[in-house]
C-alpha cells in the first residue's frame, strides 16, 4: 500500500503563488501517471491536473491551465503543483494521487492512492 503526504499549504493572498509537494513511501511511484485533485465545502471533488508516467504529458482542468503547473521527480518519489496567480476560487483541500496506469487521466476513480489533503486557503 503506497502512502502520500502532501505539503505545502497554506493561507495566501489573492495573486500568491504557492507549491505543493506529494512524497510517495513506494519506488513504484514512478510507473505511473500522477494528478492533484481538489475539494471546497459543499463541493465534489475535482480534476485539477495530471502528468504522464515520464513526465510526457500533462494535462489540466482549464480553471487552472496557465496558472498551475504539475512536474514530478521519479529519482525522489514526489510529485509538485506549482500555483501561481492564484484566486480565492482556489481555495479547497488539495489532493494528490496515484494513477492505476502509465498514462494521465482526469477521472478520480482512475486513481488508486490518495494523499490525507492540504489545505489551500486564498483570502481577497
Amino acid at each position: 500500500q503506497m502512502q502520500l503526504v502532501e505539503s505545502g499549504g497554506g493561507l495566501v493572498q489573492a495573486g500568491d503563488s504557492l507549491r505543493l509537494s506529494c512524497a510517495a513511501s513506494e519506488r513504484t511511484f514512478k510507473f505511473y501517471a500522477l494528478g492533484w485533485f481538489r475539494q471546497s465545502p459543499g463541493k465534489e471533488r475535482e480534476f485539477v491536473a495530471s502528468i504522464r508516467w515520464d513526465g510526457g504529458t500533462t494535462y489540466y482542468a482549464d480553471s487552472v491551465r496557465g496558472r498551475f503547473t504539475i512536474s514530478r521527480d521519479n529519482a525522489k518519489n514526489t510529485m509538485y503543483l506549482q500555483m501561481s496567480s492564484l484566486k480565492p476560487e482556489d481555495t479547497a483541500v488539495y489532493y494528490c494521487a496515484v494513477g492505476r496506469s502509465p498514462l494521465e487521466n482526469m477521472n478520480a476513480h482512475e486513481y488508486q492512492y490518495w494523499g490525507q489533503g492540504t489545505q489551500v486557503t486564498v483570502s481577497s
